[in-house]
C-alpha cells in the first residue's frame, strides 16, 4: 500500500527576513550560471519586501513587475538594476580567484 503523503510548497519569500539573508541569497542565485536563478531570486525577495512598494520604488506598475520577474522573462539590465536599487542592495562585481 503507497501511503499519500502531503508537503507544503516551500516560499523563500518567507525566510527573507533580514538584510543579511537577503544579500546571501542574491550572492547565492548570482553565482549559478543560469540567469534565470538570479531573475527568480530577485523575485523572491520583491515578493517578501512587498511587490506593490518595489515596483513604486523601481518606477514600474506592479504588474510589469511581476511580468519581468515571472518564469521565462529575460528582463532587461535596467529593469533589473532599478529593482534591485529599490530593494536596496547593489550589484559588485569582483575577479574570480585563478583568473
Amino acid at each position: 500500500m503507497k501511503r499519500k503523503t502531503n508537503y507544503k510548497t516551500l516560499d523563500p519569500a518567507e525566510y527573507l527576513d533580514n538584510d543579511a539573508v537577503i544579500a546571501e541569497y542574491l550572492s547565492a542565485a548570482a553565482a549559478d550560471p543560469n540567469p534565470d536563478v538570479l531573475v527568480a531570486a530577485i523575485g523572491d525577495v520583491a515578493k517578501a519586501r512587498g511587490m506593490a512598494q518595489i515596483a513604486k520604488d523601481a518606477g514600474l506598475g506592479r504588474e510589469s513587475l511581476y511580468k519581468a520577474l515571472s518564469a521565462g522573462a529575460h528582463p532587461r539590465f535596467e529593469t533589473i538594476n532599478s529593482v534591485l536599487r529599490a530593494l536596496g542592495v547593489k550589484i559588485v562585481v569582483v575577479a574570480e580567484p585563478g583568473s
